[in-house]
C-alpha cells in the first residue's frame, strides 16, 4: 500500500470511506469482514469551583474489524474483532493480521449471522460544522454562562464537544458514511450544604442554553438549602427528565433488549398492556430531534421502531446476531459491543403526551397534592431484571410538594422501585409536553423524554441505607 500524499508533499491520512475499502482489500477471500472507520474531534472543558481547570482535545481516526472465518464441516465461524488507531499502511495491515491470526484461535461460534446485505441507509445528518469544530473559547463562553447564573455559590461541570465521520462497509456490499456532532453543558451549583444540577444537550453547540441550564442548578442548590428529613414511604413523584431518562435506558438495556429476552432475564411481555394507555416509547435515528448515526455497528439501517405503543409492549430492539435466533430481522441496535451485551436502543423517546396532561413540569406539580420532586438520580442498579426493580438514590435536588406547591428541600433518599410497575396502567398521572435531552445513568445523549408524574414511588431509605 502506497501512502498517498496530500497538496503540500506531507502524507495524508485517507477519509474513513476509504480506510475501509483498503482493510477490506487487505483481508481479500480470507475472511468475511465488516470494518468501521471514523475521524473525530472529541474535545472537553472542566471547571470546579467555579474556575476551568482542565481543556483537553484531539483529532484522530479509529478503525474497527471484526472477521469471521468458515468453520468448515463444523458450522459456524470463527469470530474476532481488532481496532487500531494507526491508519498508515503498516497499522492497518497489522490490524487484519492481527484479526486473522485472533479467528485462528477462537472457538467455533454457532451464532454467526453472516454480514449485512446492500441496502440504503436514511439520509440523515446530525451534524454542525461549527460544533465540531468549536474552539476551547466557545466552551468557555459556555461555562461563564453557567458560573454566572448563580452568582456567589460554587459551580463544576464540564462541556464537551465531539464530532467527525464514520464510514462503515462490509465484503457483502454494504456501504455507508454520514456526519454527526455533539455538544453537552452538564454541571452543579453548590452551597454549603446543598447542590443542584443542570443539563443540555444537542447537536449543536450554538442551541445549548448554558446560561439557563446554569440558573435552574441554581435555582435547585438554593431551594434546596437547609434540606429537611423525611420518612421513607410510598410517594406520589414528579420526575424531572433525567430521572425519565434512566428509567428508559433501564428499561431498554435489561427489557427491550432481545438478547436479555432471549436468555430469559426480561420481563417484557410483547402483546401485553404492561405499561399505562398514555405511554408510548420508541427508538428512531432519524428523528430530526435525534443523535449519532442512522445505521449500527453492523451496518444495518436505522428506522423508527416503537418499542411501547400507547401502553403496549410492542417490539424488541434487534441486532443480526438475536434477529437470526428469534427468525426475524435486525432492527438496526448492534452495538459494537452487542456480542455480549446484546441490542440496545439509543435514540429513545417518551410521548406522545396527552393534552389533558398540561403544558409542562409546572402543571405537574400544580396538580399534585402531597409528593416529592425529583430532579436526578444517582448509582442506580438492576436488582431483578425480570421485574426492573432497581435500587437508588436521589440527588442534586429533592422537594416535598404540598397542595401543588414546591414548599423545600428534603434530604437525598434510596429507592426501590420497579421501573415497570413505575410506568403501570393508573400509575402514570401526567406527561409534559416539554421535552429535552436528558442525562442518564449510562451517559447523555441516549434519551430525549419529558417530566412525568407518577402515582407511587417506593422509597426505603435515606442515603445512607
Amino acid at each position: 500500500m502506497t501512502a498517498r500524499l496530500s497538496s503540500s508533499g506531507t502524507p495524508r491520512t485517507p477519509g474513513p470511506a476509504e480506510l475501509c475499502s483498503q482493510v477490506l482489500d487487505l483481508v481479500g477471500d480470507r475472511a468475511e469482514a465488516q470494518v468501521t472507520a471514523s475521524r473525530s474531534r472529541p474535545a472537553l472543558t472542566r471547571f470546579a469551583n467555579s474556575f476551568i481547570h482542565q481543556n483537553v482535545g484531539e483529532a484522530g481516526v479509529s478503525v474497527n474489524l471484526k472477521l469471521a472465518r468458515p468453520a468448515g464441516g463444523a458450522g459456524g465461524s470463527h469470530v474476532a474483532a481488532a481496532s487500531t488507531t494507526r491508519a498508515d499502511a503498516d497499522g492497518l495491515a497489522a490490524l487484519v493480521e492481527g484479526a486473522l491470526a485472533a479467528a485462528a484461535l477462537r472457538p467455533v461460534d454457532p451464532d454467526w449471522p453472516g454480514l449485512a446485505p446492500p441496502a440504503p441507509v436514511p439520509d440523515v445528518d446530525h451534524y454542525d460544522a461549527a460544533t465540531e469544530e468549536a474552539s476551547p473559547d466557545e466552551r468557555a463562553h459556555r461555562v461563564r454562562a453557567f458560573v454566572d447564573a448563580g452568582p456567589g455559590l460554587r459551580a463544576a461541570g464540564y462541556c464537551d464537544t465531539d464530532g467527525g465521520t464514520t464510514a462503515f462497509a462490509n465484503s457483502a456490499g454494504q456501504q455507508a458514511e454520514r456526519r454527526s456532532t455533539r455538544a453537552t453543558i452538564d454541571g452543579i451549583h453548590q452551597t454549603d450544604d446543598s447542590a443542584g444540577s443542570g443539563h443540555a444537550t444537542g447537536a449543536r453547540l450554538a442551541d445549548l442554553d448554558a446560561g439557563g441550564v446554569g440558573a435552574a442548578a441554581a435555582d435547585r442548590a438554593l431551594r434546596s438549602s437547609a434540606a429537611a428529613d423525611i420518612e421513607p414511604g410510598e410517594y406520589e413523584v414528579v420526575l424531572e427528565p433525567e430521572c425519565v431518562a434512566t428509567i428508559l435506558i433501564f428499561l431498554a438495556f435489561y427489557g427491550f433488549n432481545a438478547k436479555q429476552v432471549i436468555e430469559g432475564q426480561s420481563g417484557i411481555r410483547l402483546g401485553e398492556a404492561q405499561f399505562d394507555p398514555a405511554v408510548s416509547i420508541w427508538d428512531d435515528a432519524t428523528d430530526p430531534a435525534a443523535l449519532g448515526l442512522p445505521f449500527d455497528a453492523d451496518g444495518t439501517p436505522k428506522r423508527h421502531v416503537d418499542l411501547v405503543r400507547e401502553g403496549v409492549s410492542a417490539a424488541l430492539a434487534h441486532d443480526r446476531r438475536t434477529a437470526r435466533k428469534m427468525g426475524t430481522e435486525s432492527t438496526g441496535h448492534a452495538m459494537a459491543e452487542s456480542d455480549g451485551y446484546g441490542p440496545i436502543p439509543s435514540n429513545l423517546f417518551l410521548g406522545p403526551a396527552d393534552a389533558s396532561f398540561g403544558a409542562g413540569t409546572s402543571d405537574l406539580i400544580a396538580s399534585t397534592g402531597r409528593g416529592l420532586l425529583v430532579t436526578t438520580f444517582n448509582y442506580c442498579r438492576i436488582l431483578d431484571p425480570k421485574t426492573q426493580v432497581v435500587t437508588g438514590l436521589t440527588r442534586n435536588g429533592t422537594f416535598l410538594i404540598e397542595d401543588g406547591k414546591v414548599r423545600g428541600g428534603v434530604k437525598n433518599l434510596r429507592f426501590t422501585q420497579s421501573f415497570i410497575d413505575a410506568l403501570a396502567p393508573g400509575n402514570v398521572l401526567g406527561i409534559s409536553r416539554e421535552a429535552r435531552f436528558a442525562d442518564s445513568e449510562f451517559g447523555s445523549g441516549l434519551v430525549h423524554c419529558p417530566a412525568v408524574r407518577l402515582g407511587s414511588w417506593r422509597f426505603t431509605g435515606g442515603a445512607k441505607g
